[in-house]
């Protein structure tokens, strides 16, 4: 394959648009005779004379003229190269990879990528579903840039190899079947439901986070059922098959009539803290930084509205 040199090409370029060796060794700052030395040197490179006398001037050959066509492509794609590596630098390309548990996705990410999308098209987000623990290995190993879990399951602030950054303070809410004779009770407190039966999952995060509420506020439930998935247990909680603590990002899609009732509990009210995590010092490129200001705005923009 023929061995291209750009600056060579540039070289070429130039003595067409001015029209002599010293014109173009002036726009250059480069000296006549290195400016025919280069395109000498291409001339051999290429296999084709470049350059033809005419008087005491040179003219470009008509093979000089086709390189320069071949040319000008490859100047403009190196142009926008030059002008994508600029964004991304800004920030404004690239790719970021988050590793997310399933509420954080459609509560806090989905609406931080459009965002995105709006504001810079060009800086991409590819999401992966990932529980605490899937969600961190990814991120040691480099295979996700920033992982969203809850803070009781993220790595502590002692560990040197993350960065912390906290976004949302998610509320537990009751979920009681409509008929349920708590369902309309005013001041509901979560130590006036410790002797109703209880849906949760048997082990991992969601049971710890009901059991831990449920003991703070002095008793220890009692699981009637066992189910992981919102749709399983709002479903149960409907006909009437107990109770279950829901956080207000799982229920902010449910859809209404569905004969669940969501009760905001009152002083009690338990939350789950939502951070993200990157490997530290990697807070500071551009691209990540814009993530994670998408998702501190969304978070923000939820506590506001729950607020309000």
């Amino acid at each position: 394959m023929t061995e291209w040199d750009i600056k060579k090409l540039h070289i070429l370029r130039t003595l067409r648009d001015r029209g002599t060796v010293t014109a173009t060794a002036e726009t250059l700052l480069m000296t006549p005779s290195a400016v025919s030395q280069q395109l000498t040197n291409l001339a051999r490179q290429l296999g084709v004379p470049l350059l033809e006398a005419h008087g005491r001037r040179v003219r470009l050959t008509d093979a000089a003229h086709l390189v320069l066509r071949h040319a000008e492509a490859v100047f403009a794609q190196l142009e926008r190269a030059d002008a994508e590596l600029d964004g991304y630098l800004r920030g404004e390309a690239g790719q970021v990879r988050v590793a997310a548990f399933s509420t954080s996705v459609p509560a806090l990410l989905v609406p931080a990528v459009r965002q995105l999308r709006a504001a810079h098209p060009g800086l991409g987000v590819r999401i992966r579903e990932a529980e605490a623990g899937e969600a961190y290995e990814l991120l040691t190993a480099g295979e996700a840039d920033l992982a969203l879990s809850l803070a009781a399951h993220a790595p502590t602030a002692r560990d040197a190899r993350f960065s912390r950054v906290p976004l949302l303070a998610d509320p537990l809410d009751v979920a009681l079947p409509a008929g349920h004779p708590l369902a309309g009770a005013p001041g509901l407190r979560l130590a006036d439901l410790a002797a109703e039966p209880w849906i949760f999952g048997g082990s991992g995060p969601w049971s710890e986070i009901t059991t831990a509420a449920c003991e703070a506020a002095g008793f220890v439930p009692e699981q009637a059922h066992s189910a992981s998935g919102w749709t399983a247990i709002l479903a149960m909680v409907e006909a009437g098959l107990g109770i279950a603590l829901v956080p207000r990002m799982a229920a902010a899609d449910r859809r209404s009539g569905t004969g669940v009732v969501m009760r905001v509990l009152s002083a009690d009210q338990p939350r789950r803290h939502v951070v993200a995590a990157v490997r530290r010092g990697a807070e500071d490129a551009p691209a990540l930084a814009r993530v994670l200001a998408a998702l501190r705005q969304v978070a923000v923009e939820r506590e506001n509205v729950q607020q309000g």
